[in-house]
């Protein structure tokens, strides 16, 4: 794991995403790139009709993106200085973290999910209910436009990550894609627990034949099987997670439809909602 992304958008979530991109790099000596999102003024339709917004709003509009992504990119950079983060180009060959910043690409959200295909993972800050800003639609588009995987940040930093892990396993080709993207860190774990939840399961291999698989591959594997009892499954694999003291979940994103999970609920959004800890999601 050896390139991070990290959009940067002033919210109260930044200084854990920060933190978190910054623990990864220095775990696997890997380089961060920092991006501002350049978001896209959209237009509106009414009628038959298409209202657009005036040269004036327009300008004022520019003006703000270009004072906000200003303003990403000092605080990036003086997060990283004070994290003792050479700034480099990732080009150098190196035996630490390194960091850099990218010029903002338009095209919005769409724009960064595309550019996220050339990393190993992408760091975002965890949406947070009732509140604008870490904006979920960027965490979404991301998740679902890169073919990579995200490193979801807590709002409150971790201090360290992937001692212990917990794989949230429902049989699922997302559930697979998770774990073989979080190699990395599971190669490097004391201890890595393959939860299954009853009534959790699609057709696939059991957690049984996981720990086997992960076993095999030299990686330190359990694993679990619990009810959810008077629990939903994204409460009973959060509830794992904290019992264990976890300090990463892996899991396969959506293996039902989004609107599915906009609807009725489910373990990503309930996830994607509540985690404490950080969480790698794949689709």
């Amino acid at each position: 794991m050896r390139s991070i992304l990290v959009p940067v958008e002033e919210c109260a979530g930044m200084h854990a995403q920060l933190v978190l991109a910054a623990l990864v790099a220095q775990k696997f000596v890997a380089h961060i790139d920092g991006i501002a999102p350049y978001k896209v003024l959209d237009t509106y339709t009414i009628g038959n009709g298409v209202v657009g917004v005036s040269a004036e709003a327009l300008e004022r509009f520019e003006r703000d993106q270009e004072d906000a992504i200003a303003k990403a990119h000092k605080d990036f950079r003086g997060f990283m200085r004070d994290s003792k983060i050479a700034w480099e180009d990732p080009l150098n060959v190196t035996d630490h973290a390194t960091a850099n910043w990218l010029e903002e690409q338009k095209g919005g959200d769409q724009a960064i999910g595309l550019l996220a295909r050339l990393y190993d993972v992408t760091v975002l800050a965890r949406p947070v209910t009732n509140e604008s800003m870490p904006r979920g639609q960027l965490l979404e588009t991301v998740l679902f436009e890169s073919g990579r995987p995200i490193l979801i940040a807590p709002p409150k930093a971790p201090k360290d990550i992937g001692k212990k892990v917990l794989i949230a396993w429902n049989g699922s080709t997302e559930s697979a894609r998770a774990i073989t993207f979080a190699r990395p860190f599971l190669h490097r774990s004391e201890l890595v627990v393959v939860l299954t939840v009853e009534g959790g399961m699609v057709a696939g291999p059991g957690a049984q034949a996981v720990e086997r698989a992960l076993l095999q591959a030299g990686i330190p594997a359990k694993a679990s099987h619990v009810q959810p009892a008077q629990r939903s499954i994204g409460e009973a694999i959060l509830s794992e997670a904290e019992n264990m003291d976890a300090d990463l979940v892996i899991k396969g994103a959506y293996t039902h439809s989004r609107l599915r999970q906009m609807i009725f609920g489910g373990a990503t959004k309930h996830i994607l909602a509540e985690a404490d800890i950080p969480v790698l999601m794949a689709h």
